[in-house]
């Protein structure tokens, strides 16, 4: 969970910092990152699995449809079947932030 402490580091920050790294102006290396995402979206979209080295496993799951309780009336309501994304942490990613 972010706080106030915790800056937020966007697309553009990394892209700034890949372009300074590999000397590439900034507007190339943010056009690298969009294409990245937009790729890593169409994917998922089809239901291929992402493996990205060193950082994790992205994949959409179905989540089936079940019974659920609204808590402000206590009435009882279905609640759809729905996609969702899931990230699996790679070992590398959880060894590196576990420290």
């Amino acid at each position: 969970m972010a706080t106030a402490s915790q800056p937020t580091v966007t697309l553009k920050h990394i892209a700034a910092d890949l372009a300074d790294k590999h000397k590439l102006p900034k507007k190339q290396a943010t056009q690298m990152l969009e294409d990245f995402v937009t790729h890593v979206v169409k994917n998922l979209k089809k239901g291929n699995r992402i493996r990205i080295g060193g950082l994790g496993i992205l994949q959409v799951r179905k989540r089936a449809a079940r019974m659920g309780r609204n808590p402000a009336t206590g009435e009882t309501i279905q609640i759809p079947a729905k996609k969702k994304i899931a990230f699996r942490a790679a070992k590398e990613l959880k060894e590196a932030v576990g420290k």
